[in-house]
């Protein structure tokens, strides 16, 4: 989505079309993750995608690549979505919403092609994709997937399991709309909010002051949260046993939510005493939220941990 202020805007957001742009890609894609030749994006799969139903997408400053956004159709026998498989943004232009604004683009592409819901993965340890993806933009979690790529030898997943959750972007509900416009609970309701919810992951600071899990529980009650480490790369560097710890505390904490059919809502950082914690709020699945077919027999629950 470009700013209505063009002069004032450097970014400019298109589809890529020409090869020295497809080779920009790998670049950005190896900058932001040093990824392996098994997650390479080559120009010959750009093409193919761009050009048989997908989207290549990219994010300039002049005639350089920064960003980009990769998807195409699919398919889960009941309905068409477009399947976003890699958002990525050039190290110095993180933290400058270009990944949002990518996703609002993508949104618009998607909904010119007919198609109201796209999805994709991310790790939930990580709580700046959290925080774009559930309490920016207004995805849902619906699925929660042990290990799912396997090993992967790139940076970002050195030394851990590929766990992710699966998220549905429900681009043209009321939600997505209200967050798109800017509509948020305030920091003192996220406060309220975790005071008030009962605690999935236990957690104490480490012998370095970072913060481990010590303990699972189920949720219970109305609401519910689940404690995700506020920058994982941090426990990489001065608690990397805590890399274990954290992601099967993660995990089990998933399954136990799921297993009594609680779904994640949002996704916040709460501030306390001096030090910012990141959290999944949850709360118990409306009977709406059990998708139906054939007659209304149950398809399955909202969320879904795939053992």
């Amino acid at each position: 989505m470009t700013s209505p202020d063009r002069k004032a805007d450097p970014l400019r957001f298109r589809r890529l079309g020409k090869p020295e742009e497809f080779r920009q890609l790998e670049e950005v894609q190896s900058a932001a993750f040093g990824s392996g030749p098994e997650g390479a994006l080559t120009v010959p799969l750009q093409r193919a995608v761009q050009d048989n139903g997908g989207l290549v997408l990219g994010a300039f400053v002049d005639i350089h690549l920064v960003g980009f956004a990769l998807g195409f159709l699919g398919w889960d026998g009941r309905r068409l979505y477009h399947y976003s498989h890699m958002t990525a943004v050039r190290p110095e232009y993180q933290n400058h919403h270009v990944g949002r604004r990518l996703k609002e683009y993508q949104r618009e592409e998607v909904l010119a092609m007919g198609l109201e819901e796209i999805r994709w993965t991310f790790d939930p340890l990580r709580s700046r994709n959290a925080m774009l993806n559930i309490r920016r933009l207004g995805g849902r979690p619906t699925s929660y997937f042990p290990h799912y790529y396997g090993r992967l030898d790139d940076t970002a997943n050195q030394d851990l399991e590929t766990d992710r959750v699966q998220l549905t972007w429900a681009i043209t509900s009321p939600t997505v709309l209200a967050r798109l416009d800017g509509r948020f609970p305030t920091k003192e309701e996220d406060h309220a909010r975790w005071m008030s919810s009962s605690s999935v992951i236990r957690t104490e600071p480490g012998e370095s002051g970072i913060r481990l899990p010590t303990e699972v529980a189920e949720p219970t009650g109305p609401s519910a949260h689940l404690e995700i480490p506020f920058d994982i790369e941090l426990v990489r560097q001065h608690e990397p046993k805590g890399l274990w710890r954290w992601r099967h505390a993660v995990r089990d904490a998933f399954r136990a939510a799921y297993d009594l059919h609680y779904v994640v809502d949002d996704f916040a950082i709460v501030s306390t005493e001096h030090e910012r914690r990141g959290f999944y709020f949850l709360r118990p699945a409306d009977p709406s939220e059990v998708e139906a077919v054939d007659g209304g027999a149950p398809a399955r629950a909202a969320p879904a941990f795939l053992r």
